[in-house]
């Protein structure tokens, strides 16, 4: 396997019993890579097959086929080899609400074998530092999530995987978790995130991989799939949006009428259909390039692909939940 990638997945399957008996493919046949440093987002509709990757690359619950390497180890079989580059967020992290957050930090790090020495080093890393000594209990969301961040932080780890880290945050929180993983990626760390929420890990991810229905639909770089994904497309705005679509349609462009609005695709250039319009008394009164953003490639690519059918794993599929501060 490259050594250039962080995590990579073959073939990865993995089904469960739904609650007819029936076998239900929560990943089917993922082909997965991620590659080392920078922020990669692992992006799908809730019901993917996000969690249920990342629970099986931490040997949380079993693969039904495939292989998956973390830094060119096979796991599940060479996990204790890797586990101490890794540092995950899978569930919601446990903390003593009533002690402070560089108590709890520094609790765990006895527990872990870490250099206490290190509680206000990750404190400083994550932005909490000069709220070290307040107790859990008061921190925000979005402080407790940081938290959480920081205890992965203990272990030094060069691969941090974050499980929905925004969910349920206010935009002041989601600003600071982004922050925080971008200042983890430019410091050399390689952080997935996985996320239902594309616009915002388009603010942040430098890669990504998109998925639906426990299957890899694109990958690659943030720019390269909005690049792909735009079709040069122009809004215009202007009164008489039939006798407009009549006229644009005979240049053999391709015109979609939305609302007061219509569509021309392909590139053409906005002066054309200005003078194309002009030339029969049409006149725009707006006349924008509409920007692609990753949510609009996303969808075009998932259109006709409903949400998979996702069963709660059975009994005894996962682990004990581990602590946030523990590679889980």
């Amino acid at each position: 396997m490259s050594t250039d990638l962080a995590i990579s997945t073959r073939g990865l399957r993995k089904t469960y019993r739904n609650r007819r008996g029936q076998r239900a493919v929560a990943v089917g046949g993922l082909d997965l890579d991620v590659p080392v440093g920078g922020v990669h987002g692992f992006l799908g509709p809730n019901g993917a097959g996000k969690t249920t990757t990342i629970r099986m690359l931490l040997g949380l619950i079993r693969a039904d086929s495939g292989t998956m390497t973390v830094f060119g180890q096979t796991v599940p079989e060479r996990l204790p080899d890797v586990i101490g580059r890794v540092g995950a967020i899978v569930e919601q992290p446990k903390f003593f609400p009533s002690f402070s957050g560089r108590k709890n930090l520094t609790m765990l790090a006895r527990a872990i074998d870490a250099p206490t020495s290190l509680v206000d080093v990750v404190l400083s890393d994550v932005g909490l530092l000069d709220r070290a000594d307040d107790r859990y209990k008061g921190y925000s969301l979005g402080m407790k999530q940081r938290l959480a961040i920081a205890a992965t932080l203990l272990k030094d780890p060069d691969l941090l995987i974050f499980d929905e880290p925004t969910n349920g945050l206010d935009p002041a929180g989601i600003r600071e978790i982004r922050g925080t993983m971008r200042g983890l990626a430019d410091r050399g760390k390689t952080v997935l995130v996985s996320s239902h929420i594309l616009a915002e890990v388009e603010q942040v991810a430098d890669t990504v991989s998109i998925i639906a229905r426990g299957e890899l639909i694109a990958s690659g770089s943030v720019a390269d799939l909005i690049g792909a994904g735009a079709a040069g497309t122009v809004r215009v705005g202007i009164a008489d949006v039939p006798r407009a679509q009549q006229v644009l349609g005979a240049q053999g462009w391709t015109v979609r009428p939305e609302g007061r609005y219509l569509l021309v695709d392909g590139g053409v250039a906005p002066a054309s259909i200005t003078e194309a319009l002009a030339a029969q008394r049409l006149f725009v009164d707006e006349l924008v390039p509409v920007r692609v953003d990753l949510e609009s490639v996303f969808l075009d690519l998932t259109a006709g692909r409903g949400p998979g059918t996702h069963a709660p794993p059975p009994e005894g599929e996962h682990r004990p939940a581990h602590h946030a501060g523990e590679a889980s």
